[in-house]
């Protein structure tokens, strides 16, 4: 391997913390990556890696020449593009991580037209609906709704993701609609359980700047959107839920908003990358274009509408 290849070897063991998966999202024998590491070793004459059975970690050496490496690769990349073609463009994968629903129904029907545009990028999507660890499982940057809580990331705001209330047909037949949070206390309430805390989140609502928070009952407790949406068309009771997810089922009279003039506030959307000083190009146009596709289809006006 050249220099720069193994500086590129060297970040991604260090960002993956394991020689096997780092080998994996660089298409690399694994043995190829330890002979990398041990020729890079080598050649700075130092000991770059914390190696136990489990993790892999950068030393005091190891993290300083991590920092550098990040520069010196996208500096070649970006002297690359510079001198090819104009038509060439950015080249190789994108490794990108995004709620499941989102995903599904507006990144993967949109990617064509994306692909399209730059025929030399590979796009690596994983749809997840858990938090995961971008730079332990070598992705290049995560869609995440709500208040980001990785210091450790840079954010890109996307735009706010309105929320708003749903039942179904079936529902409202039997129990009634319901018209303020008030008269909540008479109805069934579908229950969604954070993944990863386990706790069912209130019913919450906007009066004026405040939010109010309203305790409820409810027969089935799920953790999953897809469940959610699922019970709620079965009759099992209220839910609320972001209005992209359940647009095509009130557009077809399957579901039916309610107390629209107490919807939840509106969800944060945020890209998150890696803390690092540069980001490639192929990152960069694939970033501008999510921002601009999720902009179009999912975020409300300051007013809380969309």
């Amino acid at each position: 391997m050249d220099r720069i290849d193994l500086f590129r070897v060297f970040a991604r063991v260090v960002e993956c913390a394991n020689f096997t998966r780092a080998a994996d999202t660089l298409g690399l024998p694994r043995s190829s990556v330890s002979a990398a590491i041990q020729e890079l070793e080598g050649r700075i004459g130092a000991r770059l890696l914390h190696r136990t059975t489990r993790k892999v970690s950068p030393t005091q050496d190891g993290a300083a020449l991590y920092e550098r490496c990040l520069r010196l690769i996208a500096d070649v990349e970006e002297t690359e593009n510079l001198f090819r073609p104009t038509s060439v463009g950015p080249s190789g994968t994108v490794r990108i991580d995004v709620p499941g629903r989102i995903g599904r129904l507006i990144v993967a029907p949109a990617l064509p037209a994306f692909l399209a545009s730059y025929p030399k990028i590979d796009i690596a999507l994983s749809l997840a609906d858990r938090t995961i660890d971008l730079v332990e499982e070598g992705v290049d940057c995560v869609l995440r709704v709500g208040k980001p809580h990785d210091s450790g990331l840079i954010a890109r705001p996307i735009g706010d993701l309105p929320l708003i209330n749903v039942a179904s047909p079936l529902y409202v037949s039997l129990h009634g609609t319901p018209r303020t949070p008030g008269d909540m206390a008479t109805h069934q309430v579908v229950q969604y359980a954070s993944p990863s805390s386990g706790r069912a989140a209130p019913w919450e609502w906007l009066e004026g700047d405040s939010v109010r928070t309203l305790a409820t009952q409810g027969r089935v407790t799920v953790n999953s959107a897809e469940a959610y949406i699922a019970c709620c068309l079965a009759g099992l009771g209220l839910i609320q839920i972001p209005a992209y997810d359940v647009q095509q089922h009130l557009s077809a009279g399957e579901l039916i908003e309610v107390m629209p003039e107490y919807r939840a506030a509106p969800m944060p959307m945020n890209l998150l990358y890696p803390h690092r000083q540069h980001l490639s190009r192929r990152v960069q146009v694939f970033a501008d274009w999510l921002d601009t596709l999720l902009k179009a289809r999912l975020v409300c006006d300051p007013a809380g509408r969309k």
